[in-house]
């Protein structure tokens, strides 16, 4: 594989260096710098253009719509005063106490960060001068009759829209077909905006039994191994979080790339038994379930394992897709791909672990809040900051899909970072961010099924579509038993739903599922209250009542989980606090296709059919705040805005300082919702 330089900035004198894949250069991570001249290619590789370095810039946040994109908008909802908590999903101090490849603690474990838990705390870019980030940006997603308002402009009309046609168009295939270059590499070499386009071909898919992506076409295979010619690409099959789900709208596909040497073994020769090997290390290693290897296997043996830490040359491929609840993997004819994912993708994402980082040299230091982006306008790729490279092409207006822009990749970098010593990366600081959960700023290998049943295509839990549902029912069934968080002992799913009471980190609760709650918690089933509603003390605005009610639908939810009341025979999920139903999965791919025809992303990707009660205010007076300029907020008005630090003199000056009534003394047994070490890792 070629490996091109990042080349200095225009901007700046910055130069973010590629490590080479190759091994045995001795260094922790397992590559050698390729600093000064791109090395050369191996005699077996296709003939290419020359490469050109990749060159970003330096890119103030500020002079974007949204300069606080990288805090997401499931942050600015409140917390039922404290009985909802889906702040600990992504704010936990659990990984970094593990020392496995997260140094962000964000639930008290870093005292210049604070508890995120327990206050919006939200760090700002060059306050004054830009607006707080504790004003919401996420204007689609609190209004959205103003997104619908911005469609109107256009003369588009969403009931001319065929959804189901949409969803169920191929428009990957397109822009797969844009690379250039040998898919051997993981950098095609050629200048445009589908240069780093992942070197995954949709025609190839869906992989094989064994996770595999292999290819009919000779030109797509590194290798041919027993069962054809390998990719290299595998698939990775995980618990998902309550992010990308069937009720969210978007369904993920996640496959995984390690660099030639992986694949071979000592002699230089392409070995699938290697391979394999050295992937199931990675896993173990990220799972931190090692059982004292050090190194990896075959000639990536010079490669030391990194504690936490994917080896260089990693690649990860993300195709987000629509939802399809007739895509189970069975036909083609709706989707070639299992778990209700459609043929159409949201976007394409792709990391590339290119450059060491070394969490541990970072401590508990301050970062730099309003350092600029490092990216690419026009090719789709942002710097992480500790050491990958993200990009991203997302639908235009007409559903093709396009490079995303900085101000749009800087979304990515909420997620997938970390903290690192600006030295590292050069003497200008670069934006850097993250969460707590993170292993090396990923999310799915944590959390893939231990063995085979976690080499295989992203299924949603083995879902399987029912032909004879009618639109508005429950569309299949599932069938992978519900995994046992870890630490914790109980249920994954049932984790969240103890502590979020919602079907997303949103906190929402979609009328499908408070009708089956309300079928199941009963009086007559035992329970000490019928399941409550909100509506009734919502249109009332009754902040009281709302509170009272809370805790008692917080009460009994864990009593119904604590039951296995969320369970199906098979001890899979009850499909109905999971699935959508047809005409539900259709209706919010209209809303989002409001967002792509308007070309809203820094906005808000998440829309409603109305906005989500979390969103409004419904305090007591004991726990009110006002507007940032003094005027009182109306009972059920929509949050725009929280109080912030004012005070010149402090380093938090302009962050928020509003509690989230998450109480931090308050144990699960007396209803508590704090819990400062979540660690997203499986039981095997």
């Amino acid at each position: 594989m070629k490996l091109p330089l990042i080349g200095v900035s225009a901007l700046s004198a910055l130069s973010i260096f590629v490590v080479s894949a190759c091994v045995g250069g001795g260094n922790d991570g397992g590559g050698t710098p390729a600093e000064t001249v791109p090395p050369s290619e191996p005699d077996n590789a296709a003939p290419s253009l020359a490469a050109a370095p990749l060159r970003g810039e330096f890119i103030s946040r500020a002079t974007f719509a949204n300069p606080h994109a990288h805090i997401p908008a499931q942050c600015y909802i409140e917390t039922s005063h404290g009985t909802q908590n889906a702040c600990l999903f992504c704010h936990t101090d659990g990984v970094a106490e593990l020392g496995l490849g997260n140094n962000n603690p964000h639930a008290g474990g870093n005292p210049n960060v604070g508890n995120l838990q327990a206050e919006y705390a939200f760090g700002v870019v060059n306050y004054p001068f830009t607006i707080n980030s504790s004003v919401t940006p996420w204007i689609n997603t609190l209004r959205p009759e103003a997104l619908r308002n911005a469609l109107d402009a256009t003369g588009d009309d969403p009931a001319r829209w065929d959804m189901q046609a949409w969803v169920r168009e191929d428009n990957w295939s397109a822009a797969f077909a844009q690379r250039k270059g040998s898919v051997a590499d993981w950098d095609s070499g050629t200048d445009g905006p589908f240069r780093l386009f992942p070197a995954l071909a949709p025609a190839d898919l869906p992989a094989q039994d064994d996770g595999f992506v292999r290819s009919a076409t000779a030109a797509r295979g590194l290798f041919t191994d027993a069962h054809g010619r390998n990719t290299g690409w595998r698939a990775v099959n995980f618990m998902p979080y309550g992010i990308f789900t069937p009720l969210t709208g978007s369904v993920s596909g996640i496959y995984l790339r390690l660099a030639e040497p992986f694949m071979k073994n000592a002699q230089g020769v392409f070995d699938l038994e290697i391979y394999v090997a050295n992937l199931d290390l990675v896993e173990r290693n990220i799972q931190d379930r090692l059982a004292g290897e050090t190194r990896y296997l075959g000639a990536a043996a010079g490669v030391p394992i990194v504690r936490g830490q994917y080896p260089l040359g990693t690649e990860f491929a993300h195709p987000l897709h629509y939802v399809d609840v007739a895509a189970d993997g069975t036909s083609a004819a709706p989707s070639p791909f299992p778990g209700l994912r459609a043929r159409r993708v949201k976007e394409v994402r792709w990391m590339y672990n290119a450059r060491e980082w070394h969490p541990e040299e970072f401590g508990l230091a301050l970062k730099d809040e309003s350092a600029p982006v490092y990216a690419s306008r026009d090719q789709g790729w942002i710097e992480n900051g500790t050491g990958w490279l993200l990009a991203g092409w997302i639908e235009d207006a007409a559903g093709r899909l396009r490079p995303q822009t900085p101000a749009e990749l800087t979304q990515c970098v909420g997620c997938h970072s970390g903290n690192v010593r600006q030295s590292d990366i050069g003497q200008n600081a670069v934006f850097t961010s993250g969460t707590g959960n993170t292993i090396d700023a990923t999310w799915s290998l944590p959390r893939k099924f231990a063995g085979d049943a976690g080499w295989r295509e992203m299924d949603y839990l083995g879902y399987r579509a029912d032909a004879t549902a009618a639109a508005s029912s429950t569309p299949g069934t599932l069938a992978t038993p519900e995994p046992h968080n870890r630490k914790l002992g109980k249920g994954e799913f049932r984790v969240f739903l103890d502590y979020v009471v919602g079907a997303s980190l949103y906190g929402d609760m979609p009328e499908t599922i408070e009708r089956f709650l309300a079928e199941r918690i009963t009086l007559a089933e035992g329970y000490a209250a019928n399941w409550p509603q909100l509506d009734a003390a919502v249109a009332a605005r009754d902040a009281g009542a709302i509170r009272d009610l809370q805790r008692q639908r917080q009460a009994l939810m864990r009593a119904f989980t604590a039951r296995g009341g969320h369970l199906a025979a098979n001890g899979s999920l009850r499909q109905e606090i999971f699935l959508p139903s047809a005409e539900d999965a259709l209706a919010a791919a209209a809303r989002y296709r409001q967002v792509v025809r308007t070309q809203r992303y820094e906005f808000g990707k998440d829309v409603f059919a109305e906005t989500p009660f979390t969103l409004r205010y419904f305090r007591t007076a004991e726990t009110a705040y006002p507007h940032q300029d003094g005027r009182p907020y109306a009972l059920g008005e929509l949050i725009t805005d929280r109080p912030i630090n004012e005070n010149v003199a402090d380093f938090t000056f302009g962050i928020g300082i509003t509690p989230t009534l998450i109480d931090e003394e308050r144990s699960f047994g007396a209803g508590g919702s704090f819990l400062a070490d979540y660690v997203p890792l499986l039981r095997p």
